[in-house]
């Protein structure tokens, strides 16, 4: 059985409270008009300072945050709680690239993250993917299989399958520049191979491709069988390219 997709946008630090819910509002109605396939998740992650405007405008979109710190309450000046996210998100990214690199996050604060969000009962979704000179160098898929090896850390069978993988290749963020659907798929295969000896079933694990998605590349993308959905930067600020993406990829003939 199709588990189906999951179109998420990140916003990363963009939009204040009022333009996130006015976003919300019009796509939701855009929503409603149009036929898209039913077993597609439409997932945002807005800045922390949006949750509240948006929880509760519409059971259509769901709602994510973009980071987590990783302890519970305490003197971490800054930084936000999965108690403080209860009853706000369902879904928790973790490990993007900004974080790691101009943030310092490592490794092994990304596995306390990740084992922090799912003793909270959030769907964390795990961000990975190699530089372009880890590419160009061929090591794509160490780089990656480290990250997965290292973030899954103490994460037992049963629960890796909850968590969502997105595959951002670094050189490809904000660039403009995209793996080809052939390419992405080829890497989306080896992470589910990866996932094979990590989870009860790696079938049932959400694998999204993000990298300079945008409405003209998305349909092929979710057309290749290990991409089961994208993570999308820049064009999901627009109403417009969002949308087209979401038709998109419902219906790649449309392309």
């Amino acid at each position: 059985m199709n588990k189906g997709l999951i179109i998420a946008g990140n916003w990363k630090m963009h939009k204040t409270a009022g333009e996130s819910a006015a976003f919300f509002q019009e796509l939701d109605q855009l929503l409603e008009s149009e036929n898209y396939r039913d077993d597609l998740t439409i997932l945002i992650f807005p800045p922390f300072t949006s949750l509240a405007a948006v929880r509760g405008i519409t059971s259509r979109i769901e709602i994510g945050a973009q980071n987590m710190g990783a302890h519970e309450q305490g003197a971490f000046t800054g930084e936000i709680s999965p108690l403080m996210l209860k009853d706000l998100v369902k879904y928790v990214m973790i490990g993007h690239s900004e974080r790691r690199q101009l943030f310092g996050e490592d490794d092994s604060l990304i596995n306390q993250k990740i084992r922090l969000t799912l003793s909270h009962g959030f769907t964390p979704m795990l961000c990975v993917g190699e530089t372009l000179d880890e590419r160009e160098r061929g090591r794509t898929l160490d780089r990656i299989a480290s990250q997965l090896d290292l973030g899954l850390a103490g994460v037992t069978p049963e629960k890796v399958q909850d968590v969502v993988i997105a595959y951002e290749p670094v050189w490809a963020i904000g660039t403009g520049k995209t793996a080809s659907p052939e390419e992405a798929q080829e890497v989306h295969a080896a992470i589910r191979d990866i996932l094979k000896k990590k989870s009860h079933d790696a079938n049932k694990n959400f694998i999204l491709y993000g990298g300079s998605v945008n409405p003209d590349n998305s349909g092929y993308l979710m057309n290749q069988p290990d991409i089961d959905g994208a993570l999308i930067g820049g064009a999901s600020l627009k109403i417009e390219s969002f949308f087209d993406i979401i038709l998109n990829s419902s219906n790649p003939v449309r392309q």
